[in-house]
């Protein structure tokens, strides 16, 4: 014969807490959580396209654009419509295109003049920059992100690429969204740095994989140069985060050890993955991006594998 359990006696009631012990994490760390993900500015609506097709690859960067040939001549009003989609998704990506290095630059051309690079390698012209990485070759701007060419007092509106080898695994290209890297920060490290500027040099960045020697006689004609730590966009006004590791070395008007700390807070925020796009690479596509609004990292995980890229800056304006 089964005997039915004992009444269970009940738990004595514990007094409730009110004071946690300590919790805090390290100051000035990368924040996890929610986050503010706005693809565009404030009262800015979506609007249709109707003459190309776009396939949004993450929330607020980055679509690929479909039906348009980049080999043909732009007329006015396509031309229109792909600068809207550039400053709402910040890159574009066109599938197998197989532009000619003339075909490349012609395209480039209907955002402004192309600018040259003597630190970096050319192909074609002197306006086209030619990436070509194989198993031995030094690195350039792999593994790092960054703003192009914020060295100067004009930094690159924007960049065309296009692949021309792409290795059987890896290579890929990542952007991330500064508008929401700089919504993202806490309102006391905007507030820190809405009016800040900070200095800006060619060498920490080519430092990494030239000598001396290569440098040295470019000092004169790139000499540090200073932007705002946060730029705003001068065609929709947003504001950006403006620094980078490769270029920036310090904000003006602190120590630098407190200078650094700020700084390796405000790098991080390209690291955040719900601010970044991540592109898979094949042979003939090229990208397109704003320059002004995004920074970019070339994943160098392909060796001992070739890379071929070829890309064309557009010239910019002075940030403010």
């Amino acid at each position: 014969m089964f005997s039915l359990p004992a009444t269970p006696t009940a738990l004595p009631t514990l007094p409730a807490l009110s004071v946690l012990r300590d919790h805090r994490i390290p100051a000035d760390g990368l924040y996890e959580g929610t986050r503010i993900l706005d693809r565009l500015p404030a009262g800015v609506a979506d609007r249709p396209y109707t003459r190309l097709k776009l396939v949004p690859q993450a929330r607020t960067i980055g679509a690929e654009v479909q039906g348009v040939d980049l080999s043909r001549p732009l007329t006015d009003a396509l031309r229109e419509e792909l600068n809207r989609a550039l400053l709402e998704w910040k890159v574009l990506f066109f599938r197998s295109q197989h532009l000619t290095a003339g075909a490349q630059r012609d395209f480039a051309r209907n955002w402004g003049e192309l600018e040259t690079n003597p630190l970096l390698a050319t192909g074609d012209a002197a306006d086209v920059v030619r990436f070509d990485k194989a198993a031995g070759t030094a690195p350039t701007f792999e593994n790092v992100w960054h703003t192009d060419v914020t060295f100067r007092q004009r930094p690159a509106m924007g960049a065309v690429l296009q692949l021309r080898e792409v290795p059987p695994f890896g290579g890929d290209t990542m952007w991330a969204d500064m508008a929401a890297a700089y919504d993202n920060l806490p309102e006391e490290v905007r507030a820190r740095i809405d009016d800040a500027h900070a200095v800006h040099d060619f060498l920490p960045g080519f430092a990494r994989f030239y000598p001396p020697e290569r440098l040295a006689p470019y000092q004169e004609q790139f000499p540090p140069v200073e932007h705002p730590v946060v730029r705003r966009h001068p065609e929709t006004g947003r504001r950006m985060l403006f620094v980078n590791t490769s270029f920036t070395t310090r904000i003006i008007g602190l120590e630098q050890e407190e200078s650094d700390r700020l700084l390796r807070l405000l790098f991080q925020q390209a690291h955040v993955p719900e601010f970044q796009v991540r592109f898979r690479w094949q042979r003939g596509d090229v990208a397109f991006w704003d320059n002004r609004a995004t920074q970019h990292y070339a994943v160098n995980d392909y060796g001992p594998h070739r890379r071929v890229a070829e890309r064309v800056a557009i010239a910019g304006d002075r940030p403010f």
